[in-house]
């Protein structure tokens, strides 16, 4: 399933190879399920244009993907998080 995209008339298409290209790893334990996915791309078009797409496991409602991606930034922005040298 996809969210918004102004390219909404172009046909849908299976992303693993794409992702497995990029070279993306996840920690995930033996044992442990992946049960949903929130992928964020950003996607050149054949003019140069840039835009960004929006791709979720079917069955994943708003408000859980509006929760991932709190959680996705949150933890984006501890991952950049510098505290201020001591003076």
């Amino acid at each position: 399933m996809s969210g918004w995209d102004e390219n909404a008339d172009t046909p849908l298409r299976k992303i693993g190879d794409v992702i497995d290209g990029l070279g993306i790893e996840a920690t995930v334990r033996d044992g442990e399920l992946v049960s949903a996915a929130l992928v964020l791309l950003k996607v050149i078009d054949t003019d140069g244009d840039t835009r960004l797409s929006l791709a979720y496991s079917d069955g994943l409602g708003w408000i859980e993907r509006a929760g991932m991606l709190r959680i996705a930034e949150t933890i984006e922005n501890a991952s950049n998080y510098q505290p201020p040298e001591d003076q």
